[in-house]
C-alpha cells in the first residue's frame, strides 16, 4: 500500500468533532477544541484533567552525565560543590534530576556544561537512545539529529566507536548539532545536510536507526504553552504525511535483523501508532516489547480506528503519570 493510499484508508484520524465537555475543558485549560477531544478519546474524563492539570506546571530540569568525558560520580562531586543537588534517576543509567539550583551560575552556563560534561535533556527523551542500545560494532543512522540530544548520547553508548550518519535537513539546526558534538567529545559522526527521505538513493544499510520525528511536540506542552493552541488538524496531518515518508525510508535503509527505534515529543496517536502501523501493515518487522520504565502500553485502537495488537509494546509517557514530557517510544525489528 503506498503511502498516499494509507493516508486516504485513515483519513477519519483527521475528523474531531468536540463535545460540549471538550470545549469547556478548552476553554478552562486554553487549548484548541480539537485536542482535547482527542485526550477524551485517549484517556477518559478524569485521566484527562489529571493530564491538563499536569500541563500547567513546567517541570523539574533534568540531565545527562556525559561519561565519555567524566565520571558521573565526580560530576555530581562538582556539581554539589556549586550548590546544585541531583538526584539520580533509577531507570536512566546516566539520567539526573536537578532537585534545587544555586542563584547561579545557571544550568546551562557552568564550566561543566561548557565542557561537555553534561547535556540538558528530559528524562523521557533519554529513553529512545537506551532502547536502541547501540554497541561500538554499529552502523548507526540518527535521521532528524539536530540539536544532537540523542545524537551525543548515542556515541556515548557507543563509546566513541562504530559510526554514526547524523542527518539534518535545515542549515541553521545542524550548527548547533555540530557545537553539541563538538562540545560533548563526540568523535565518531558523520554529519550529512540533506533531507532524510534521499537517504534510500545512497545504497547504504545501517544497522540501528533512530528515527526522533520531527512533530508537533504535543509532549513538550509543560515546557512551551504555546504548544497548546499552535498546531491546527490540518498541520497534524502534515506532519503525518512527513513521518510516513521518513519511517518508510528507515525500512528501506535498515538491514534485515536490523532495529529501528522511532519515537516523538508528542502524545498525538497521528504521529506515532498510526505511523508506526503503517510499517507493519506493509512491511515484514516485529514491535518489540519495551520494558523497565515508568511508562504505560502504546494504544491499539483510537477514534473508532483499531491498529494492530502488537503497537500495545510500544510506550508512552505523560507528566500526570510519569512526571516527564510526553513521549512515545517504539522498537521495530525488520525481519
Amino acid at each position: 500500500m503506498s503511502i498516499e493510499d494509507y493516508i486516504k484508508k485513515y483519513n477519519n484520524l483527521f475528523f474531531v468533532s468536540p463535545s460540549f465537555k471538550a470545549i469547556r475543558l478548552a476553554r478552562k485549560y486554553k487549548f484548541l477544541d480539537y485536542m482535547i477531544e482527542r485526550y477524551l478519546k485517549i484517556m477518559g474524563d478524569n485521566e484527562t484533567e489529571e493530564f491538563l492539570y499536569s500541563c500547567s506546571y513546567p517541570l523539574r530540569k533534568s540531565i545527562r552525565c556525559n561519561d565519555l568525558l567524566i565520571s558521573c560520580e565526580k560530576l555530581e562531586r562538582r556539581m554539589r560543590e556549586k550548590g546544585f543537588e541531583l538526584e539520580k534517576v533509577h531507570w536512566l543509567k546516566h539520567g539526573y534530576i536537578v532537585k534545587s539550583v544555586p542563584p547561579r551560575p545557571s544550568l546551562g552556563a557552568t564550566i561543566e556544561y561548557l565542557s561537555g560534561y553534561y547535556y540538558i535533556q528530559g528524562l523521557a527523551s533519554m529513553v529512545p537512545a537506551y532502547v536502541l542500545n547501540p554497541t561500538s560494532q554499529d552502523f548507526v543512522l540518527d535521521m532528524a539529529a539536530a540539536p544532537g540530544g540523542k545524537t551525543t548520547q548515542l556515541a556515548q553508548l557507543m563509546q566513541n566507536s562504530g559510526i554514526i550518519v547524523a542527518v539534518e535537513k535545515s542549515r541553521e539546526r545542524i550548527r548547533s548539532l555540530y557545537s553539541n558534538i563538538n562540545r560533548m567529545g563526540v568523535k565518531n559522526t558523520i554529519l550529512l545536510r540533506a533531507d532524510a527521505t534521499i537517504l534510500n538513493k545512497l545504497n547504504a544499510k545501517f544497522s540501528k536507526i533512530l528515527l526522533d520525528a520531527p512533530c508537533s511536540g504535543e509532549g513538550l506542552i509543560p515546557e512551551d504553552p504555546s504548544r497548546k493552541t499552535k498546531t491546527t488538524i490540518d498541520d497534524l496531518r502534515e506532519f503525518f504525511y512527513t513521518q510516513l515518508r521518513l519511517i518508510d525510508t528507515a525500512y528501506k535503509v535498515l538491514k534485515e535483523g536490523g532495529v529501528l527505534v522511532y519515537s516523538t515529543c508528542s502524545v498525538a496517536p497521528e504521529e506515532n501508532e498510526a505511523v508506526v502501523n503503517y510499517l507493519v501493515e506493509n512491511y515484514n518487522v516485529k514491535i518489540d516489547k519495551i520494558s523497565g520504565y515508568p511508562a504505560i502500553s502504546g494504544l491499539t485502537e483510537y477514534n473508532g480506528i483499531k491498529f494492530d495488537e502488537s503497537l500495545r509494546n510500544c510506550i508512552r509517557f505523560y507528566p500526570h503519570k510519569s512526571g516527564t514530557e510526553g513521549f512515545f517510544i517504539c522498537k521495530i525489528i525488520k525481519e
